[in-house]
């Protein structure tokens, strides 16, 4: 596969040769669905809590007596069946999170990348320009790509303070190291501008 490369005023200026091996297969929607629940199920914080009948307060006495009363057996006001008793069967704080191998978190991010290729959705850029930081060029370079209102994730290869610093305080944009990079991000953003040297890397 060949995609182009555009500098930061959007003009192809070279193309890029693809590995077949990552980029050349189908986009494996069953595994991208897997990747994107692990990745939500691990965001969980898991820490809802309800209190059942024995640890709400209160409670300690029998109401009334077992019999002749007229009235059905209590043995505590603090029943699940009484208001203001506990919860039965609620929830309490677990860990959600789970793994898939990581053969699959791999597969599953060239799939989504796949994906973004295939609906022009992805830029490659050779260069941002943006040596120190300035968030007014960055807001105009992202015009010149037609992000506008879009969600957008910008892929860099190690540190590069000049595009983290330039583009932090955009709304709806975010910048990424490659090494850090998954298919929930990829598939989160409507566009994805990625650096040369960043896609050269992913592994």
């Amino acid at each position: 596969m060949e995609i182009p490369v555009h500098n930061s005023l959007a003009e192809k200026i070279n193309s890029l040769q693809l590995d077949d091996n990552n980029f050349g297969g189908p986009v494996r929607k069953v595994l991208l669905r897997d990747a994107v629940l692990m990745y939500e199920a691990n965001k969980r914080q898991g820490n809802a809590c309800t209190k059942t009948k024995g640890e709400v307060a209160g409670g300690g006495r029998k109401p009334w007596v077992q019999k002749h009363t007229g009235r059905a057996r209590a043995g505590s006001i603090r029943s699940p069946l009484w208001r203001g008793g506990g919860i039965a069967f609620g929830p309490k704080p677990r860990d959600y999170s789970y793994s898939i191998p990581k053969k699959a978190r791999k597969q599953a991010l060239f799939s989504a990348l796949i994906s973004k290729i295939r609906d022009n959705d992805l830029v490659v850029v050779d260069d941002f320009g943006v040596d120190y930081p300035k968030t007014k060029k960055m807001i105009e370079i992202l015009k010149v790509f037609q992000v506008n209102d879009k969600s957008c994730l910008i892929v860099v290869y190690g540190e590069n303070e000049g595009v983290w610093k330039s583009a932090r305080n955009i709304p709806h944009v975010k910048v990424m190291r490659s090494c850090e990079l998954n298919a929930y991000e990829v598939l989160k953003y409507k566009k994805i501008l990625i650096m040369k040297d960043a896609l050269e890397n992913i592994r």
